[in-house]
């Protein structure tokens, strides 16, 4: 068991989620309001989307990272910012026509995802590690090896660290060998992303396996989406790791109950503080993650 743990709160996701429920922050002012009250509530670490204000949508506009981070980092409040770095690989094809792309199609190569991270050099930035079905119907996320060496690299050349999305196994696979050339610095990041569909499933057997197959030292978290998320808390913290919430993977607080993103980090601080773990503090989390000191 984890007796010391990150809590992560991913804040608002980039899924057509703000129409279900008004607590889903969507201008940059609410997302970092939104960041701010989960700190306090206990998050040492908080993941930013951003949405496109008139349509709600997920965005890669970087002037709306830029005005959040300055928000969050002008606040006083003091976070680990991680940005995603994992938009721009939508593709929904024609089943018809699968060279045609179709309408929420927003794909683009490894380095043009990431000139808000080149920009605001958050503390953690994120890297989907693998391309596969997204759900039902005809959406794919792409990411292959090329794609990822080349963002890696670049990370690496920043100086930001990356935290390695894993959505199943093979992706763990190619993620360990980016370590083994080089393009990931130690103490290398994962989050191990269970019950997307169609990646690996919510299944406590499935999460051993994947944490069997980590690379000796390394830092991981691990979330389950909807109603597993809570209860995930507990599952990942007792197999060693760290945590996330937020409103990107789950909106309710309990059955019927919509959440705010401040009310889940308290549930899942309350739920690793009932197991007899104590919750780390930003500068904790930058000593256990290998962060450079607070910006």
């Amino acid at each position: 068991m984890n007796n010391e743990v990150i809590v992560t709160a991913a804040l608002t996701g980039a899924g057509d989620t703000a129409g279900k429920s008004e607590h889903v922050p969507v201008t940059p002012e609410q997302i970092a309001t939104s960041a701010v009250d989960a700190a306090n509530a206990g998050a040492a670490v908080v993941h930013v989307h951003v949405r496109n204000v008139e349509t709600t949508q997920g965005s890669r506009d970087v002037s709306l990272y830029r005005e959040v981070a300055q928000r969050v980092r002008e606040s006083g409040v003091d976070v680990v910012i991680n940005l995603t770095a994992g938009m721009g690989g939508d593709l929904f094809i024609d089943q018809e026509d699968p060279l045609k792309p179709i309408d929420g199609t927003d794909l683009v190569n490894g380095l043009d995802r990431l000139p808000h991270v080149e920009e605001l050099l958050p503390d953690i930035c994120t890297m989907d590690c693998g391309s596969l079905n997204f759900g039902d119907g005809s959406q794919l996320y792409i990411s292959t090896p090329d794609m990822l060496r080349a963002g890696a690299r670049r990370i690496q050349e920043l100086g930001v660290k990356p935290e390695m999305e894993i959505f199943d196994t093979g992706q763990l696979w190619l993620a360990t060998k980016l370590i083994d050339e080089g393009l990931i610095d130690a103490p290398a990041l994962f989050q191990l992303c269970m019950g997307i569909p169609y990646g690996a499933p919510a299944d406590p057997g499935v999460l051993q396996a994947m944490v069997n197959m980590l690379p000796e030292g390394s830092n991981w978290a691990s979330f389950s989406i909807g109603r597993n998320q809570l209860p995930w808390v507990a599952q990942s913290a007792l197999l060693g790791g760290h945590v996330r919430v937020g409103l990107e993977d789950n909106l309710y607080l309990s059955k019927g109950v919509k959440a705010t993103n401040a009310q889940l980090v308290e549930r899942a601080v309350g739920i690793v503080e009932g197991m007899g773990a104590t919750i780390a503090t930003p500068d904790q989390a930058r000593h256990k993650l290998g962060l450079a000191p607070r910006r």
